[in-house]
């Protein structure tokens, strides 16, 4: 692989949805990428890929999807990066790089140690910061990564190497790229990205099963739709997503649950002084956020 200036001669994605679709695209529109090729276990989906000119060519099998590939993303649920690991290791050639697309990261290392052997050097757990509630390949965009943030957690045993090449091409997407470490990377996203997922799916659903539900969507106002956006994610992707980070999503919904019930304390005892300061916090912290999101990130 030439990587100065980067150049792919090919690309295998394993799970071609929204995230390795629109890696696909990004690549091609800047001719970084001469082939693609993509590989899932929907060969409709597949075929659809190629189709929209996403990927040039693809497979069911992970070992043969692999071959004489230069860099393999994995961006399928993470429940199946075990299984996938075992399958393409003995195919990986001796510069493959591996990467993938998983919101966790602590049981993507796990998986990967325990199934990778030799080709552990070459793997660069990653984590792109970008998506839509859509999901499929019709749902990806060349755009999708264009001043969003992708956080890399190298190993002690990665390469620094791979990681260049990794962060090359992901920066090559237009996207921010930022080095944590894996443990630190899944208590974060636990709070800021698990945890909202997980209130949206269960306001919606809580709504959802009382009798006047109908009414309720019906004459439901513009917040909550934006609150709510994120549960027309994949039910499927999310499931592994809390399970794959149990332990951290645990302990800020327990955080959160203590402080949901300090606001209903709030409201059961007309504590009007406490329920004001909570939500002049909060504002105060998320015009914060909102301010800080203008500005880069250190790696």
């Amino acid at each position: 692989m030439n990587i100065e200036p980067l150049t792919i001669n090919k690309l295998t994605i394993i799970g071609v949805g929204l995230i390795g679709g629109s890696l696909a695209r990004a690549l091609k529109a800047k001719n970084l990428c001469r082939h693609v090729t993509g590989c899932s276990r929907n060969e409709d989906n597949l075929k659809k890929a190629v189709e929209l000119g996403v990927i040039d060519s693809y497979s069911t099998d992970p070992a043969a999807a692999v071959t004489d590939a230069d860099l393999v993303l994995l961006a399928s649920p993470v429940s199946t990066y075990g299984g996938i690991f075992k399958a393409i290791q003995p195919a990986l050639g001796a510069k493959t790089i591996i990467t993938d697309a998983g919101s966790s990261k602590g049981s993507v290392v796990e998986a990967a140690k325990a199934s990778l052997g030799d080709a552990l050097p070459r793997f660069v757990p990653g984590h792109p910061i970008a998506g839509t509630e859509q999901s499929g390949v019709e749902a990806s965009f060349a755009g999708l990564f264009q001043s969003h943030r992708v956080i890399l957690t190298p190993l002690l045993e990665t390469d620094a190497a791979a990681t260049r090449v990794v962060s090359d091409m992901w920066r090559a997407t237009g996207a921010e790229v930022i080095l944590m470490n894996p443990e630190h990377h899944d208590s974060v996203l636990a709070a800021t990205s698990h945890l909202p997922h997980l209130l949206a799916f269960a306001l919606v659903d809580c709504l959802a099963r009382k009798e006047e539900r109908e009414e309720i969507f019906r004459y439901a106002a513009g917040g909550f739709a934006d609150f709510t956006r994120i549960a027309s994610s994949s039910p499927e992707m999310w499931h592994d997503i809390c399970f794959a980070n149990r332990e951290h999503l645990l302990k800020v919904l327990l955080e959160f649950d203590a402080h949901l019930r300090d606001i209903e304390a709030a409201i059961r005892d007309g504590d009007s002084d406490k329920l004001l300061a909570i939500f002049t916090r909060a504002k105060s912290a998320r015009d914060r956020f909102t301010d800080l999101r203008k500005l880069p990130a250190n790696d």
